[in-house]
């Protein structure tokens, strides 16, 4: 957790990508019994987007970052380390941020995953943060990135409704403010969090040391999400809340304060009620899982991305981003973009 009386780091720039294939909720009907109003109503999400056969994890974030390099002005090379926060990656080891560093042509520096599901982008940005703040590195590279429907049981209608892929991203570097700067720009406060006490409550429980691959694993379909929804969304709500809440009072700061809301998109029956216990008008909240669903670890950056490059999201409005997911991990931040 980190806490700044002026921000050490601010983002430069971002980017995000999201696969051409559009799979609908007509399409999901024909494949599980469940049906469009049903998924809209419990979740939000109308379609989500699939990545091709031939797409790789690091590819998707490959092309999130040179968008958010361009955006930044920033080349590849200057790059101190690149951070990128999956559940799905390319290979078990190495690091999935091993392959974006040498397919965008980087130079040697630190190149690591983070593993913390949805909240992964946060958790990233938030050691981004801390290197900057201690002069240890200039410029970060933080992406979320997710092929969740290759880990995904397409006969399981528990999540199958739910998860999408693609990639978004962020540089980060100093935030050149000075003393006595009444507004000044960037990462003003992170707040992250962990439960492990609720690990198998959204879990792949199969392919580690614990449960090895097996013919007989893979026939029990272990290597899938498996995910235990009510008990995810019973502390959702509760979690997201107090970590916003951490994350502006960190930054001496009211609901009232913040422009807008950049929640993960897993739910938004969970997004509504935690706006309404922060008191934040819904006409803050930024939205998007009715295009692309829950993306994990990308659903932040993404968002993020689509809403700067819109011009929703202006330099200097403040933002409030919160997200929960496996672990179970949560987290807020605080931006002053």
């Amino acid at each position: 957790m980190t806490t700044h009386p002026l921000p050490h780091s601010r983002i430069l720039g971002t980017g995000h990508y999201l696969p051409p294939v559009v799979r609908t909720n007509a399409d999901i009907e024909r494949m599980v019994d469940t049906s469009d109003a049903w998924i809209t109503e419990r979740t939000g999400i109308k379609e989500r987007r699939i990545a091709p056969e031939g797409t790789i994890t690091s590819d998707m974030a490959t092309h999130a970052a040179k968008l958010a390099l361009q955006a930044a002005g920033i080349d590849a090379s200057a790059l101190d380390m690149i951070v990128v926060g999956t559940v799905t990656p390319d290979v078990p080891m190495p690091a999935t941020a091993v392959f974006v560093q040498q397919k965008l042509g980087a130079g040697h520096c630190p190149a690591f995953d983070v593993s913390a599901a949805c909240a992964g982008f946060l958790f990233g940005m938030s050691i981004a943060d801390q290197f900057i703040a201690s002069g240890q590195a200039r410029y970060v590279l933080v992406v979320g990135v997710e092929l969740l429907s290759r880990i995904i049981d397409w006969s399981d209608r528990t999540t199958c409704v739910l998860f999408g892929d693609g990639a978004g991203a962020a540089v980060l570097g100093p935030s050149g403010a000075r003393l006595g700067d009444s507004s000044p720009r960037g990462v003003l406060s992170t707040s992250i969090l962990t439960d492990g006490s609720l690990a198998r409550s959204l879990w792949i429980p199969g392919g580690g040391s614990a449960s090895p691959t097996t013919h007989a694993t893979v026939e029990q379909k272990l290597h899938y999400v498996h995910m235990r929804g009510q008990d995810i969304f019973k502390v959702a709500v509760k979690n997201l809340h107090s970590a916003c809440k951490d994350a502006l009072d960190r930054a001496r700061m009211t609901h009232a304060d913040i422009d807008w809301v950049c929640a993960h998109q897993a739910n938004k029956r969970i997004i509504d009620l935690v706006i309404e216990r922060l008191g934040v008008s819904p006409k803050k909240v930024l939205s998007n899982i009715d295009r692309v669903g829950n993306t994990s670890s990308a659903s932040i950056p993404i968002l993020l991305d689509e809403s700067i490059r819109a011009g929703t999201i202006r330099a200097g409005d403040t933002v409030l981003m919160c997200a929960l997911g496996a672990g179970i991990s949560w987290g807020s931040a605080i931006v002053r973009v």
